[in-house]
């Protein structure tokens, strides 16, 4: 000791700048790949990025210092694209709102960061999803955009973003159509119409109901006369008195009245007087 000063042996120094080079190394060795997440291992010296070997899966990893891991989440993520300006069929501009739901394709995340990069989302995701949104809306117009067609249009949108995307190592899961926005002038024609065919639509079920009706009330009134008819034909003096003893007969077994025959009527028939 000299001055005051406190003087390490000088066989440690050695050990001491080893440790220090040691954790320098360590730190710059490992990585931890959290849930959710692969990493892409791009090696230095050894060709670049590896695409032929699975990426790195979650957990800890030791890595030579001189590569380097390229973390990319593989769980599902959503893209909301609000107010995309495209034209219908008939020239009007048309703004609509979509969820895209998307995942890089884990087997296949080597690739995509060697031809696409990290910032896939903006050179991959969002210039198919607009120009096929293009496509499919500029196929219909705008009455069919408001009412009909919806899940058709958003149907046709996943499946031609799907061709576009796919190839490129992203795996497209749907895409929801969560708004159309009409020009307000538009919007309005196309209600008023909307309204004036339920109305005329009302309108003939209240006359097919009334003709049905109408119907029915002849056919029964025509039965009836037929009835009638057949019954008046089949009717004769014998039929008429044989009925009309029976029901003498039946009146004069009631309990509730008296009955006398005297003679008999023009017909035939007895005549039968009671005092009740």
């Amino acid at each position: 000791m000299s001055n005051g000063q406190l003087q390490l042996p000088k066989n440690l120094m050695p050990i001491i700048i080893g440790v220090i080079i040691l954790i320098i190394f360590l730190s710059k060795s490992t990585t931890t790949i959290n849930s959710g997440e692969v990493g892409v291992l791009y090696k230095t010296f050894g060709g670049g990025v590896v695409t032929d070997e699975p990426p790195l899966g979650e957990g800890f990893h030791i890595v030579a210092p001189w590569n380097k891991v390229f973390v990319y989440n593989v769980r599902q993520q959503e893209l909301l694209e609000r107010e995309m300006l495209v034209l219908s069929a008939n020239g009007l501009e048309i703004k609509l709102d979509a969820s895209v739901l998307y995942q890089p394709t884990a087997a296949t995340v080597g690739l995509l960061h060697q031809t696409r990069g990290q910032d896939y989302l903006s050179s991959v995701i969002i210039p198919a999803v607009r120009s096929a949104t293009r496509s499919v809306v500029g196929r219909y117009t705008p009455e069919q955009l408001y009412s009909t067609k919806r899940d058709a249009i958003q149907s046709e949108i996943f499946e031609e973003t799907k061709k576009i995307v796919e190839p490129q190592y992203v795996q497209l899961n749907a895409i929801l159509v969560r708004d159309v926005t009409l020009p307000a002038t538009i919007k309005t024609a196309i209600e008023s119409k909307l309204k004036q065919e339920q109305e005329s639509l009302e309108y003939e079920f209240r006359l097919i109901t009334a003709s049905k009706e109408a119907e029915k009330q002849i056919i029964e009134a025509k039965g009836k006369a037929d009835a009638n008819r057949i019954l008046s034909a089949s009717l004769n003096d014998q039929i008429l008195q044989d009925k009309g003893i029976e029901a003498t007969i039946k009146l004069s077994e009631s309990p509730n009245s008296k009955v006398i025959v005297i003679g008999s009527g023009k017909s035939g028939m007895p005549i039968i007087l009671g005092n009740q």
